[in-house]
């Protein structure tokens, strides 16, 4: 069950998806892309000052079409990010932001889901509890919050059955049509970072339904190795428009990827659309592995977002690098495709998708 938070004590609690809401896909356009300026040191040991750069090139591409709202935890902060941004060219007539502490910068899971129905957006407040995994999460999961009253929009509180549903934005990929996207590493695993104890696949798939508006979900099995988020699906499988779909394929058949990520593809035979018809399912290759004090990190070109400028993909120095851009700029014909160095970004167990959230026009 999903609870809207109203301030009219008449008013009876709905859900989004019975109010007429859905997730609009996100290649439709933006109002504005959400970040969180980087400042905590163990997501990037050592890395911090550049990191920062990386952010002023991603602001500097993502503001040349939309506005880019950023959560700063102080004052100081803000005029420390305006330094960086504008030594990196960034417009900052198109930054705006927002004074709010985080825990973390990985907005695609703590920043706020919107909905839309016709002209009118909301937001969905997930109860973000750091991937079921890390004790540092109380600020970040306010950041919905915050979200729905800086910019005037309903907020929904997201229940499942009579306590908090927590769901991280990477988790689910949709194509805006009804179609949903998750795994059942991710959400699934009744012993591995579980989000919400004791609930079930068709519990969880009535969460969903009732929060995003979607009516089919589909499931694959899991993601590569040293995803620090147990299967989100934003390194595995994206939509790319309401029919096409691209999957990461490991061709290594030694590479510890080969198994799981093989699985996901046996399941493209049984994948359908909300009108019951096949998606057409296209391979993004894999980047050699790349590893950090001993780990393996989750480097993906699935991680891409696709802003209204400009559909930003993660590269890694690597052969592959050239392949996967040619492949999304075959796909992607309503705005170029851009390349982003994350080999950085990277060693926080994420890039360019995690950590950015769009908030639809």
């Amino acid at each position: 069950m999903l609870v809207v938070m109203t301030n009219s004590r008449n008013a009876e609690p709905s859900t989004p998806a019975a109010l007429g809401y859905s997730m609009p896909a996100e290649w439709e356009r933006h109002e504005a892309t959400w970040l969180g300026w980087p400042h905590n040191e163990t997501d990037w040991p050592g890395k911090l000052d550049t990191i920062r750069w990386v952010y002023g090139e991603m602001v500097r591409k993502i503001g040349a079409g939309e506005l880019v709202r950023i959560l700063v935890d102080t004052p100081r902060a803000e005029q420390l990010a305006r330094s960086y941004l504008t030594r990196a060219g960034a417009r900052l007539d198109r930054v705006e932001f927002v004074l709010h502490p985080t825990n973390r910068g990985w907005t695609r899971d703590t920043g706020p889901v919107f909905v839309r129905r016709k002209r009118e957006t909301a937001i969905v407040h997930f109860h973000f509890n750091a991937w079921a995994k890390y004790d540092d999460w109380r600020k970040d999961r306010r950041v919905p919050e915050t979200a729905a009253k800086l910019t005037g929009k309903r907020l929904f509180d997201a229940r499942v059955g009579s306590r908090p549903f927590v769901l991280e934005g990477g988790g689910v990929e949709v194509n805006g049509r009804g179609t949903l996207l998750t795994t059942e590493e991710c959400y699934l695993d009744p012993k591995v970072q579980v989000r919400n104890p004791g609930v079930g696949r068709q519990e969880f798939e009535g969460a969903l339904r009732d929060s995003l508006g979607v009516s089919n979900i589909q499931w694959l099995a899991a993601g590569p190795k040293g995803d620090d988020t147990h299967g989100h699906i934003d390194d595995i499988c994206r939509f790319v428009n309401p029919t096409t779909l691209v999957l990461i394929q490991e061709q290594n058949r030694k590479d510890p990827n080969y198994k799981p990520l093989a699985e996901n593809w046996e399941r493209v035979p049984d994948l359908r659309l909300e009108d019951g018809s096949k998606p057409e399912v296209v391979a993004l290759p894999m980047p050699s592995p790349l590893y950090f004090d001993g780990d393996r990190l989750p480097a993906s070109y699935a991680n891409f977002y696709i802003s209204n400028a400009a559909v930003l993909v993660p590269t890694f120095n690597d052969p592959n690098d050239r392949v996967a851009l040619g492949i999304l700029g075959e796909l992607f014909r309503d705005r170029p495709v851009v390349g982003l160095h994350a080999v950085d970004l990277v060693l926080g167990f994420g890039t360019l998708h995690c950590l950015t959230q769009q908030q639809p026009k």
